[in-house]
């Protein structure tokens, strides 16, 4: 039988910034893998995903209309070719080891070689890894992680979990239970399969939940720590529900955010009693760390 190549192409939507993580995430909901790219004349973001041919077409279309519904654009959907010799290949050269902090090691699932020593590996498949695992804002929960993992915090939330990689992480370095939540089925069943690769399903619990409208969250709390790498506004809108089941003391790593937007959640946040610790700024993206007073 001949051996055909998997026809692929690439998806890609212009949007500004302020709509630049809604529509990255929407593509890296269907597609290989994902990047973006600013044109410096317009201050416009190009978003480009690849994906296989005719699949993940209903995941696409469902998540590029929540990503408009968030931002209120809906920008036109563009498609190309793109040629599949040789492709995954180079995506997987581009790709190898990411060391982030002090102690973590992100490794696409085509590395085959051992993790850097006395680095927590986390792993997943390129696409995921490096959509979201090399993003910035990831990067600077992780290192946020590092510097709140001192006050050794007992229950933990990862609220908007994705891949899966920040429970993963939490659960890893700090040997804890982490229920880690999605609103997207897809996300969800994404991060169940992430922490059996990893060996932490016995830690990290994956549901299906609606943010914190979801009874499951409040009746797991309070938290010690909450991840919610997310996106600006929809931070804002949750502000009040993080305070109310952020346990004394707690602290919430709140990504998701560019630079120009970190001020706007961080006087939401501030509103609901919350202080901030630190910025972490990585790239374009940062990171915020907010404690509730004890």
């Amino acid at each position: 039988m001949a051996n055909h190549p998997i026809p692929l192409e690439t998806v890609a939507v212009s949007v500004t910034e302020d709509a630049l993580e809604a529509f990255e995430a929407a593509l890296g909901n269907a597609c290989l893998t994902v990047g973006f790219f600013l044109d410096e004349d317009t201050g416009i973001w190009r978003v480009e995903g690849v994906k296989q041919v005719g699949v993940n077409e209903a995941e696409l279309s469902s998540s590029l209309a929540i990503a408009s519904i968030v931002t209120g654009l809906s920008p036109v959907l563009e498609r190309s070719a793109t040629e599949a010799g040789g492709w995954l290949a180079r995506t997987y050269a581009s790709f190898p080891e990411q060391l982030i902090g002090r102690h973590f090691a992100v490794r696409g699932t085509h590395l085959t070689g051992p993790a850097t020593a006395n680095r927590i590996a986390l792993t997943l498949d390129a696409g995921l890894a490096f959509g979201t695992g090399e993003h910035g804002s990831t990067r600077g929960c992780l290192v946020a992680l590092e510097t709140v993992a001192r006050r050794r915090p007992r229950r933990i939330l990862d609220l908007g979990t994705g891949s899966g990689i920040l429970a993963m992480g939490a659960a890893k370095l700090l040997n804890r239970r982490v229920l880690a939540t999605d609103i997207d089925p897809w996300s969800v069943r994404v991060a169940a399969e992430n922490a059996e690769l990893n060996a932490v399903a016995h830690l990290v619990t994956v549901r299906l939940a609606d943010g914190w409208r979801d009874p499951l969250l409040s009746r797991s709390g309070p938290y010690d720590l909450v991840f919610a790498n997310i996106l600006a506004r929809p931070l804002c809108m949750m502000a009040k529900d993080l305070a109310l089941n952020l346990a004394p003391g707690g602290t919430a790593i709140l990504a998701g955010l560019l630079a120009n937007q970190a001020r706007w959640v961080l006087s939401a946040h501030r509103a609901q009693g919350l202080h901030l610790e630190r910025m972490l700024p990585q790239g374009a993206w940062t990171t915020i760390v907010m404690r509730k007073a004890g």
